[in-house]
């Protein structure tokens, strides 16, 4: 195995900002990455069809990061790019987030204000003070029927958990609108990288004291990897600590099961992305992935997401359960010396996107905060 001071396991994300920021000390990185490719999840790619598309899902960069914003553009060019989903409700597309044009098509409302929303959301809504669960968080926000329409069963088939079986902070995190507003998400920075995030890692990885060791399992060379200074480990913690604590209790991960399908026409939806939150069909989703950047071809490439628990896991599960378990690799991790533990399977916490770039960079700063005073003074003496 090669010598480095930094080692890191995973090319995601946390991976390759780490490893960006310790080349830039001088240091020399090693990252050893499983899969046959960088990028993480993020990765994407040329399809047959001449389309970029992402081997594991849409990801839409969006951020009110100032400091994150500034980073992920020194490495790639972005465009603009405001998302928005709609679903297929009662036969109906009606936008998500909930908003007045959700409203007005599935209940017949004629609803054109704030106000008058404020007040549809006041009479349907279950106010309830401190939510214990995700059912009582949606019934908080949006009421029983739209909660039964739009959020209960589409809960079911992303985690295998109705919506009181999860933590608030599930349901929590959905979005309502009290305007026409139809964005996804409302953050100053909506953006995605010219040519791709596979391009955006390359430009981030793109230094001399960086080597990156693909289609390697940490676990099969661990014997080997001594020396370093530090290791970084963003891969599911209870791997690294062979599952000791689950064994009569397995700390949950959902994955993803992608199923991509060429569609011989211009466009087979109007739109990047349509949820699909009943029962009528088993996927939660179909992501069509020539609206993005308008690429153009003949053909169309779509990709309809079904989540299961088999597979490379992607989401960590949070509910009180989980979370007891996770707490004792927590403390193991913790008495663990030149050690670290960072991202969202390592951390078994959900991360958006800007959030897995914030967490690194702040666990970086924290560690090398003297170095780098040390660097800056000495810079401003020479």
């Amino acid at each position: 195995m090669k010598n480095a001071d930094i080692v890191i396991i995973g090319a995601g994300i946390s991976g390759a900002v780490l490893a960006e920021r310790y080349a830039q000390l001088g240091k020399k990185v090693l990252i050893i990455e499983k899969r046959d490719h960088i990028a993480g999840n993020c990765y994407d790619y040329i399809d047959e069809n001449g389309i970029l598309v992402s081997k594991y899902g849409a990801h839409l960069f969006h951020t009110n990061e100032e400091d994150v914003w500034e980073y992920v553009n020194q490495f790639a060019n972005w465009y603009p790019w405001e998302h928005k989903v709609i679903a297929q409700v009662d036969g109906q597309l009606v936008p998500i987030p909930v908003n007045i044009t959700t409203v007005n098509k599935l209940f017949g409302t004629n609803i054109t204000t704030e106000p008058e929303m404020k007040n549809w959301l006041d009479e349907n809504r279950l106010p309830i003070d401190a939510p214990k669960d995700g059912r009582e968080a949606a019934l908080n926000k949006v009421g029983q029927v739209l909660y039964e329409k739009m959020f209960r069963h589409y809960t079911k088939k992303q985690w295998d958990k109705y919506p009181e079986e999860l933590d608030a902070s599930v349901l929590d995190r959905i979005p309502v609108r009290t305007n026409y507003d139809d964005r996804y998400f409302s953050d100053k920075h909506q953006a995605l990288p010219v040519g791709g995030y596979t391009k955006l890692f390359e430009g981030i990885l793109n230094h001399p004291n960086i080597e990156v060791l693909l289609n390697t399992d940490y676990f099969d060379v661990k014997d080997e990897v001594t020396g370093y200074d530090k290791l970084f480990y963003t891969g599911p913690v209870d791997r690294y600590f062979e599952f000791k604590h689950s064994l009569t209790e397995k700390l949950e991960y959902r994955s993803i099961n992608f199923v991509s399908e060429t569609v011989d026409a211009e466009f087979y939806q109007e739109n990047s992305v349509v949820n699909y939150p009943g029962e009528e069909v088993g996927f939660t989703r179909i992501i069509e992935y020539k609206h993005f950047g308008g690429q153009k071809s003949d053909k169309t490439t779509i990709v309809k997401e079904y989540t299961t628990d088999v597979g490379d896991p992607y989401y960590p599960v949070p509910n009180p359960k989980n979370q007891h378990i996770y707490e004792k690799y927590k403390a193991e991790a913790d008495a663990l010396i030149d050690v670290y533990f960072v991202g969202r399977l390592a951390n078994y916490k959900y991360f958006n996107m800007d959030q897995a770039f914030k967490n690194a960079l702040e666990l970086f700063y924290s560690l090398e905060n003297e170095v780098i005073a040390g660097q800056s003074k000495k810079e401003e003496l020479i």
